[in-house]
């Protein structure tokens, strides 16, 4: 191995031991004890950190939101770094989510309950609210062994250990973005996921960020550029879309999700339909956010 190459794998053996220790003092710690501390250092830290994320957030509130003042978004921007904090200990514990399911309500229970023995090809699309994680729950509490796309770590000792952590709540597995993972490139699992969701799958999807490549549809009154491979599988191989949002309730790790069923058009142009979609699919997302600003991710990047 070359010098290069053992200096690297020394940095990702050190950066996996670092995330071990964090994590186990984490978890070692009762639930709210935990959150509350990760809560008030990101809100207190995260500002100073990094204040190009944080202006970021302010920007993108400014866009949002330009009937508030300059302070109600400086409080949503502060609430949002909070909810980040509280996410960052959840998910190192996200196994015990699955052994605590008093914690999470699925307040849609009517559509759950009609649906859950005969889902069919599924596409479950979610958003950065709440603690996004668990949005996938319904599928997975259905028996319904759903995967999931996600980001895949350039550290291949931290990739394995998210991966092996999310394990229960994806039974059929994780198709990663990137250059790490099981699929390799982007092409590839783009590929990968639409097969898999042809065969029958259920397949989960975040799609409320900015992507370079997508296509421009309105959010909060101003065109984004957004994912549309979600459209794209659905209209293609007749899978259902189910959107679901993940709303904290109060201030400790405990949430209601919310499903609706978003009807995918299927008429003689399809690029229509696919937009169609896109544009239903940002309009709820908008309708939630609103609800609950603090809880969204306004420090990722949105518009160009």
């Amino acid at each position: 191995m070359k010098t290069g190459s053992l200096l690297r794998d020394l940095q990702y053996r050190l950066e996996y031991a670092t995330l071990r220790v964090v994590a186990g003092t984490f978890r070692s710690m009762p639930l709210p004890m935990a959150t509350g501390f990760s809560a008030y250092a990101w809100r207190k830290l995260a500002p100073v950190i990094n204040p190009k994320r944080h202006k970021r957030a302010l920007d993108n509130l400014a866009i949002a939101f330009p009937e508030k003042t300059d302070e109600e978004r400086e409080r949503i921007a502060l609430a949002h770094w909070e909810n980040l904090g509280r996410i960052m200990v959840e998910t190192m514990r996200i196994d015990r989510f699955l052994k605590e399911p008093e914690r999470i309500e699925i307040v849609s229970q009517n559509i759950f309950s009609r649906y859950k023995d005969k889902l069919g090809a599924a596409v479950g699309v979610s958003l950065h609210m709440g603690n996004w994680e668990l949005a996938i729950l319904p599928f997975t509490w259905a028996g319904a062994n759903p995967a999931a796309v996600y980001r895949s770590v350039t550290n291949p000792y931290v990739d394995a250990y998210l991966r092996y952590q999310r394990k229960d709540l994806y039974p059929d597995g994780l198709f990663g973005r990137g250059n790490v993972g099981d699929h390799g490139d982007d092409q590839r699992t783009a590929r990968a996921i639409m097969d898999f969701v042809r065969r029958g799958g259920r397949l989960g999807l975040v799609c409320d960020l900015y992507d370079r490549s997508g296509i421009p549809v309105p959010f909060f009154g101003k065109d984004a550029k957004t994912q549309a491979i979600a459209a794209m599988i659905a209209r293609r191989v007749g899978a259902r879309i189910w959107l679901s949002r993940v709303k904290r309730i109060g201030k400790q790790s405990r949430f209601e999700i919310e499903l609706k069923e978003l009807r995918v058009p299927r008429t003689a142009n399809q690029a229509e339909d696919i937009r169609w979609t896109m544009v239903h699919m940002q309009e709820q997302f908008e309708e939630w956010i609103r609800e609950a600003p603090e809880q969204w991710m306004w420090s990722n990047r949105r518009w160009s």
